[in-house]
């Protein structure tokens, strides 16, 4: 080892340290969990999905569905609006693919396709946009209040865009959540991820 090397070596140990002392020294202080702390410190903490909140939403045969009673099984969480132009269309064939894919070794998931445009999407919306794709795919919509609550709960995004003449479309979340039979969050799978990969995680 060089000279050059030793002094590289070096220098990254003691960023390494003097980080991990600053982490630390945040993280026990008072300031703890304050996110003014952390950015003061350089530190962003990323936003962790939790459990299925308590809120009752409507499937797309306008029955009540209790969110927080959706365990028991795995299951696919998806975020999106029938007026989505690429992503939606796109992310739900891709649904029915691994479905399709996994074939018996799917008689137990379950997955949800939760718009954020409740407006729009009423139950009868819903229907003719969930029925062409899969029959193992319940849309769920409510009051934008409860729509909110389980985009936040999720730490998902939903975001109205304005455009010309009174129109409009959503900034979302891209991924599709996958939720263990607990009701926690397990893992996510990325937009346009290949199918072997999907299937795997699943």
């Amino acid at each position: 080892m060089t000279r050059t090397h030793i002094t590289v070596f070096v220098l990254v140990a003691i960023v390494a340290l003097v980080l991990g002392l600053t982490v630390n020294k945040v993280l026990s202080s008072k300031g703890q969990g304050d996110p003014a702390a952390l950015l003061d410190a350089g530190i962003v903490l990323l936003p962790q999905p939790r459990s299925l909140p308590a809120l009752t939403l409507t499937n797309q045969d306008g029955k009540a569905v209790a969110v927080d009673q959706l365990k028991g099984d795995w299951t696919l969480l998806f975020f999106g609006y029938t007026h989505c132009p690429d992503v939606c269309p796109t992310t739900m064939g891709e649904m029915a693919g691994w479905f399709e894919a996994l074939g018996d070794d799917a008689a137990e998931l379950r997955a949800f396709f939760v718009t954020v445009d409740p407006a729009r999407d009423t139950p009868e919306v819903l229907d003719g946009y969930v029925s062409w794709v899969s029959d193992r795919i319940t849309a769920l919509t409510g009051p934008q209040t409860e729509i909110d609550k389980i985009v936040k709960a999720w730490a998902a995004v939903a975001e109205r865009v304005d455009g010309d003449n009174g129109d409009y479309t959503m900034n979302h979340t891209a991924s599709v959540y996958l939720i263990n039979p607990q009701g926690g969050f397990e893992g996510t799978i990325a937009y346009g991820e290949s199918q072997e990969t999907a299937v795997g995680k699943i």
